[in-house]
């Protein structure tokens, strides 16, 4: 989710609900403890110098149950963020506290925001050695013609 879809959404909650993806709730006392812009400057297993920007949010859960977090609150954390950090349209990333801080992509489904799991993937497949996925194919869907005794394959 891209930041600008975020705040076309917070005008129209009464309340600001996380969910991981598989449906745990973040509880509602959560706080949004900052909200940045990440930077990574890196170099793929290819070669490739690459560049990400994200806009980060970090959600923590705190001691203080009496704490609801408004759409509009959150709207104006990330007005002034925009504001004071310069902080412009980009991919959203979550960070948020389980065994360690996991990072997550952001969706909503028109109720929650849900915490999408993020995998890593080699960005250089075609130059780190590992073999791609070979397509599966059903001998049944093969061209019969192909090997025929007139077909000239032989």
């Amino acid at each position: 989710m891209k930041l600008s879809e975020i705040k076309e959404i917070l005008p129209a909650l009464n309340h600001v609900e996380f969910q991981l993806e598989n449906g745990t709730s973040v509880p509602e006392h959560f706080h949004v403890t900052e909200i940045g812009v990440i930077t990574k400057h890196f170099i793929d297993c290819g070669g490739t110098i690459r560049h990400e920007k994200s806009v980060s949010f970090q959600l923590w859960n705190a001691d203080d149950f009496d704490h609801r977090l408004k759409p509009a609150k959150l709207l104006n954390i990330i007005r002034l963020s925009e504001e004071k950090l310069g902080i412009e349209e980009g991919e959203i990333e979550v960070e948020y506290q389980s065994e360690t801080i996991g990072k997550y992509d952001l969706d909503f489904n028109g109720k929650y925001f849900i915490l999408k799991n993020k995998q890593t993937a080699c960005l250089a497949s075609d130059a780190c050695g590992i073999p791609g996925e070979k397509q599966k194919l059903k001998l049944s869907e093969l061209n019969k013609a192909c090997c025929t005794p007139d077909s000239g394959c032989c």
